[in-house]
C-alpha cells in the first residue's frame, strides 16, 4: 500500500523511542490512533541536512504544533533504535520529537517512500516527507523527489 492523502497510514511493526532507554515496539496503526499528529521522515540520522535542518526544525517548532492541537511529533528513519536515540538526545529532541526507527525498512516500503542510496554508499534509505495524520488518516503528504528540501517543517505547521 502505498501511502496517500485521504487514506490509512500504512500500518507495521516498528520501535518507538519516546524517553531515554526506554525501546518499545508499536504498530502504526496503535500509535496514531486518535491522535492528531505531524510526521516526518528523514534519509539518516546524523546526516548532515536531517541533522542541520529537519529534525532541529521541529523540536524548535514544537510548542507552536502544540497551540495548534497536535498531540504528536514523530520522525521515521531507516536506523536501528539506539542510533535515532542518541540522536534525538544530541538535538534535544527526546520528550518532544517521538523517534520511531523503521530499522527493516517496513514502513518505508509499505508506505512506497523508499529511496536507493546505494551509490552513496547508504542503501536502501527513506524519502524526505512529511504528513499530517488525524485518527491514522493522511491529510496531508509532501513528499521531497530530490532529498533536499528545506522546509519540510514550515509547511506541514502550515497545513496543522
Amino acid at each position: 500500500m502505498t501511502m496517500q492523502v485521504g487514506g490509512a497510514i500504512p500500518d507495521v511493526k516498528v520501535k518507538m523511542v519516546a524517553e531515554a532507554g526506554k525501546h518499545e515496539e508499536v504498530s502504526t496503526r496503535a500509535l496514531f490512533e486518535g491522535k492528531k499528529a505531524v510526521v516526518f521522515g528523514v534519509p539518516g540520522a546524523f546526516t548532515p541536512t536531517c541533522s542541520a535542518k529537519h529534525l532541529p526544525g521541529y523540536v524548535a517548532q514544537f510548542d507552536d504544533l502544540k497551540k495548534k492541537g497536535v498531540d504528536l511529533v514523530a520522525c521515521f528513519s531507516v536506523n536501528d533504535a539506539f542510533v535515532m536515540e542518541a540522536w534525538a538526545k544530541e538535538h534535544g529532541a527526546l520528550g518532544k520529537v517521538v523517534m520511531i526507527a523503521d530499522g527493516s525498512a517496513a514502513f518505508t516500503k509499505a508506505a512506497g517512500l523508499e529511496l536507493d542510496l546505494d551509490g552513496a554508499g547508504m542503501g536502501l534509505r527513506c524519502k524526505r516527507w512529511a504528513a499530517v495524520i488525524d485518527n491514522g488518516t493522511v491529510k496531508s503528504l509532501d513528499v521531497d523527489a530530490k532529498g533536499l528540501v528545506d522546509t519540510a517543517c514550515e509547511v506541514q505547521i502550515g497545513k496543522v
